[in-house]
């Protein structure tokens, strides 16, 4: 029985390792030019894993493995994002791939891995769990990074994601290994409990608190840290910029929230300081550079340093307001990622990368329908209503005045004006600018209704947040602060 009581939160993982291995094997078997048997297998994988998560929830926090693990409601709702997630990314991406030879089972399966890593991340409660978990995801982004073997520009981008990626997995171990030193154990409730007791060496947390916080903010893409942001995003394969800039969202918030909150909670006037610096500078220097840029991934990349700002700022605000604004605008923002990244996708083609402002000039002449969508896409980003970007950042702002720091509520809004600009723009440049070319835009029917319904999600959610946000104020609440 015992055994049972461990592997059920697993179970969903068991499930994802064993099928991302018989994948591997089975596509051995299917012929090269027809990987779509790999793929109907992977989107089965994705839909088993939902059934298993949904099937394994149980009211209340379980714990298994000693604390390693813990299944609790935020995991499970995060979990069923994540599987959303990478399943629409695997629909954008099928045509993309295919004209570039690299719909390949190893993509699929790498896809499957960093989905592992990341289901790891959000279920872990213990720093040993937590790390493994971020390996998996970071080693697998890396390989799918460079899968483009003849692509200068992917391998050097790959280059500097794992060096980078390398010297903050680094800053992170050094400060758990700080922690665990000052208290005496890696799980996060008992690092919490001795730092409250006070039976910790209160200078060695601090200092270990430090290098965390520095790992934290490589993994979010925050500045300083933020340095490989443009390089990866611009460099990569589109769809590997989509995974990258998707998904591994929502895990690193699970992965920030359990870390800060759950472990280091006694220390909150220590980190709070430090979130607020890394989301003013994020704000100031994703918003500003991003005007700067003609490439429309690297200006998505900036925009995402000053999305992951107002992350944080939900996180500092504390409470089960903060946090489930913080969790809130991690699922709002995957949302329009997708649809914004799965846009420069169905306009490219063969030998064509429809990645620059230009490459968007004129595209209601060519389709009007995919650039209403686009325009929903940039207002929600931007944060106009009646989008839900404006009630993911409205419920964020609201979160900070109500913890008492104005101030940073006036920059937030102050950084986000000048934010409205660049995402405008693009609005600007396929209603008004005519056409640089009059090439058919021809879409997969699937890709087409997903980004439909991607569009229009943005809006009808825009209209009716009210579910949405109520889901992740409850599972931050039951998870969170139950501890």
């Amino acid at each position: 029985m015992d055994l049972m009581t461990n592997l059920m939160p697993v179970a969903a993982e068991i499930f994802l390792l064993v099928m991302a291995c018989m994948i591997l094997i089975a596509d051995l078997l299917f012929r090269q030019n027809n990987k779509r048997a790999t793929y109907i297998l992977v989107q089965l994988t994705l839909v088993g894993c939902s059934l298993i998560t949904v099937g394994t929830h149980e009211n209340g926090v379980v714990h298994a493995f000693h604390n390693m693990i813990v299944d609790d409601l935020m995991s499970d709702v995060l979990k069923l994002l994540t599987y959303l997630a990478v399943s629409m990314m695997l629909v954008y991406s099928r045509q993309y791939l295919l004209v570039r030879g690299l719909f390949t089972g190893e993509f699929m399966v790498l896809a499957l891995f960093a989905l592992l890593g990341m289901m790891v991340m959000i279920s872990a409660s213990h720093f040993l769990t937590l790390y493994l978990g971020l390996e998996l995801l970071s080693l697998s982004l890396y390989a799918m990074v460079a899968l483009q073997r003849d692509s200068a520009v992917a391998t050097e981008a790959a280059m500097k994601y794992f060096i980078l990626g390398a010297l903050a997995s680094g800053l992170l171990l050094y400060g758990m290994s700080m922690l665990y030193g000052a208290t005496g154990s890696l799980e996060l409730a008992t690092v919490a409990q001795a730092i409250q007791s006070g039976t910790a060496n209160k200078s060695l947390v601090v200092f270990g608190l430090v290098f965390v916080v520095s790992g934290l903010a490589f993994k979010l893409g925050a500045v300083p840290f933020h340095m490989w942001v443009p390089d990866v995003y611009h460099g990569a394969p589109t769809a590997m910029t989509m995974l990258i800039g998707s998904a591994p969202k929502l895990a690193a918030f699970a992965f920030v929230a359990r870390i800060l909150v759950e472990g280091l909670q006694p220390l909150v006037q220590h980190w709070s300081g430090m979130l607020a610096i890394l989301a003013i500078a994020s704000m100031a220097i994703g918003n500003l550079t991003a005007i700067a840029q003609t490439n429309l991934k690297r200006m998505l990349a900036y925009s995402t340093i000053s999305h992951m700002g107002f992350l944080l700022l939900g996180l500092l605000s504390g409470g089960t307001e903060g946090y489930g604004a913080s969790m809130f605008y991690a699922v709002i923002y995957v949302l329009m990622s997708l649809g914004a990244f799965g846009m420069i996708m169905l306009l490219s083609r063969e030998g064509f990368e429809a990645d620059t402002l230009n490459d968007f000039k004129g595209l209601n002449q060519r389709s009007p329908w995919l650039a209403f969508l686009m325009l929903l896409l940039m207002f929600s980003m931007a944060g106009v209503p009646p989008t839900v970007g404006f009630y993911a950042k409205f419920s964020v702002l609201n979160a900070v005045v109500q913890a008492g720091h104005v101030w940073l509520a006036v920059t937030a809004v102050m950084f986000s004006l000048i934010g409205a600009f660049y995402y405008l723009r693009i609005v600007k440049l396929m209603y008004f600018d005519a056409p640089e070319t009059h090439a058919p835009i021809n879409v997969d029917q699937d890709a087409a209704t997903l980004i439909s319904i991607n569009g229009l999600a943005v809006l009808l959610l825009g209209l009716m947040p009210g579910t949405l946000m109520s889901v992740c104020a409850v599972s931050v609440q039951q998870s969170l602060l139950l501890h």
